[in-house]
């Protein structure tokens, strides 16, 4: 048995006034070499706690986990069970420590004391196989969110480790990271033997796995194989989570005698046995396309980028053109998307939309002003264009959610703040309950919810998300998929959204603006996008998942 976890429990700390509860309550869990799990839960269920007691950064207060026979509460075994079970955190900072990304991907072998010949051709292939080599020798402070994401996996694949445990390691990249990522799984599995227990949120990822595991208040509800576990809708949907979007339409038409379908393979395979139900399946995928495209914007540009460029390290011989002459017009009241390869240039496009960065060349426009054009007219921008983060952390600091909450309304000259707390609070879906905790003391979707609750308390003109979907459960997704058009609706505000979820583009956005390689690639209404299915493979994107079903290969 290579992990093996009996009736294990752990509980943090509770906060003042209230009763402690078990993030993880009595879990068992068995895992053998070779075995391929995937662990679905809202946010909050304990998929993270459970991950870090899988190697030994926390320890059960109850009940024991054992790796390859070793207890994990024996300091003397420690290291040889982090050899073992290696964890690649959610947030792929708290786990890049090198200046070079070939040394960061290099730290683990060389602590393993790993042969150096040995250690060269394991870092060579970890960053192959994630599409890092021609990036080995960047600083990591210059790659972007999905890149670094890649850099803390290929770190752990250089170790070799016999278990491999990802929290969300697909979350910040693009579809085609997302692909290569789970064919150096796959092919992991295939060559080592390696055991792969993988956190997600993206129900396809869970549909490829062998086993899946759900999890629902500390507790697992749920464990079988993907096409037992997707047929328990209403179990499913009680945890917070939603089924394959393939298995969606199997249970439609379930009484008309289609089979139950999880993956779109087998999807294809059933309507080439069953010609009359292609029509069935287009009718249901137009009903997603109905929902497509939201608001009519007005004509007015309230946002201008003229011949944009940005360099980071401008004078060194290692400048990186992140963002090359993008010209772009954001009417009033849109909802525009913003798509791309991971390292597309998409954040450094964002940053300059409130003067966090400075262009190298051209100029942004507000209202028809340079915002750059003096220090009131940059402090001006950062009130009216409220930007949340690819990273929520990065945003967090006050002593408690309130006062995080609170900070900009303050800035603002707002004394009494209480009220719009409150009302920013309850917008994103967070518990007023946690408004008295520390920041850092919520999960990874609460912390998201209270730095844009943070943001919309300004009440910006323009709202800027960086993957705000990002560590969201289904739920989630769809509840800030509402507090957008809310915002919206109650505003007549514009949002700017970046994301690698085609599906949450799709749902949301007026038009859609590609990048590739820092420039514009292509910009057009949802409709116009997508229709160019071939063109956004070469760029590594994708359809919408509901999109690549249609048997008549139309977006309109």
């Amino acid at each position: 048995m290579l992990l093996e976890i009996k009736n294990a429990t752990y509980t943090y700390p509770a906060f003042e006034g209230e009763n402690p509860v078990p993030a993880v309550d009595r879990v068992s869990l068995c895992v053998n070499d070779g075995d391929f799990v995937a662990i679905l839960g809202s946010n909050g269920s304990g998929k993270s706690t459970l991950a870090k007691l899988m190697n030994g950064i926390f320890l059960p207060a109850k009940g024991s986990v054992k790796v390859a026979g070793m207890d994990t509460a024996d300091d003397a075994h420690i290291n040889d069970i982090r050899r073992k079970a290696g964890l690649v955190f959610q947030n792929p900072d708290n786990q890049i420590v090198s200046t070079i990304v070939e040394e960061d991907c290099a730290f683990g072998p060389e602590n393993l004391g790993i042969p150096p010949a040995e250690i060269r051709q394991r870092v060579d292939e970890a960053l192959k196989a994630v599409g890092l080599y021609e990036y080995r020798k960047r600083e990591p402070h210059k790659l972007s969110g999905g890149q670094k994401q890649r850099l803390a996996i290929a770190g752990m694949l250089a170790m070799r480790p016999r278990l491999l445990i990802l929290d969300e390691p697909t979350a910040m990249l693009d579809p085609q990271g997302r692909r290569e990522v789970l064919r150096t799984l796959a092919e992991l599995r295939r060559q080592h033997g390696i055991a792969i227990i993988m956190i997600t949120h993206y129900m396809n990822e869970a549909a490829l796995a062998d086993r899946v595991v759900v999890m629902e208040g500390g507790r697992i509800t749920l464990d079988g194989t993907p096409r037992e576990v997707f047929a328990r809708r209403e179990k499913i949907e009680r945890a917070g989570l939603s089924l394959p979007i393939c298995a969606e339409i199997s249970l439609e038409l379930a009484p008309l005698g289609f089979p139950f379908c999880i993956t779109p393979e087998e999807i294809h395979i059933a309507v080439e046995n069953h010609r009359e139900f292609a029509e069935k399946i287009d009718n249901i995928v137009d009903r997603f396309v109905q929902k497509s495209g939201n608001f009519i914007s007005s004509d007015e540009i309230t946002l201008t980028a003229e011949n944009l460029t940005h360099t980071y390290t401008q004078n060194s011989a290692e400048g990186v053109h992140a963002i090359r002459g993008i010209d772009l017009d954001v009417r009033q009241g849109e909802c525009l998307g913003i798509i791309g390869h991971t390292g597309s240039g998409k954040s450094t496009l964002i940053q300059h939309f409130n003067a966090l960065l400075e262009p190298t060349q051209g100029r942004i426009l507000l209202d028809g002003q340079d915002i750059n054009d003096s220090k009131k007219s940059r402090w001006s921008s950062r009130f009216a264009v409220g930007l949340c983060f690819q990273y929520p952390e990065n945003q967090l600091f006050a002593e408690t959610v309130r006062q995080d909450i609170a900070f900009g309304p303050h800035n603002q000259g707002i004394k009494e703040t209480e009220k719009l707390v409150e009302n920013a609070a309850k917008l994103v879906g967070l518990d007023l309950k946690l408004l008295e905790k520390s920041p850092f003391d919520l999960s990874g979707g609460e912390k998201r919810r209270a730095a844009l609750a943070g943001v919309i308390a300004m009440k910006p003109r323009i709202l800027v998300l960086d993957e705000p979907a990002a560590g969201l459960d289904p739920r989630g997704k769809l509840h800030l998929r509402e507090t957008i058009r809310q915002y919206r609706r109650e505003t007549g505000g514009t949002v700017i959204i970046v994301s690698h979820a085609m599906e949450e583009i799709a749902s949301l956005c007026d038009r859609v603006l590609v990048l590739d390689h820092g420039k514009r690639a292509i910009l057009g209404t949802c409709a116009e996008v997508f229709a160019q299915g071939d063109k956004l493979a070469d760029l590594g994107l994708e359809l919408p998942d509901w999109l690549g079903l249609k048997v008549r290969n139309d977006f309109v």
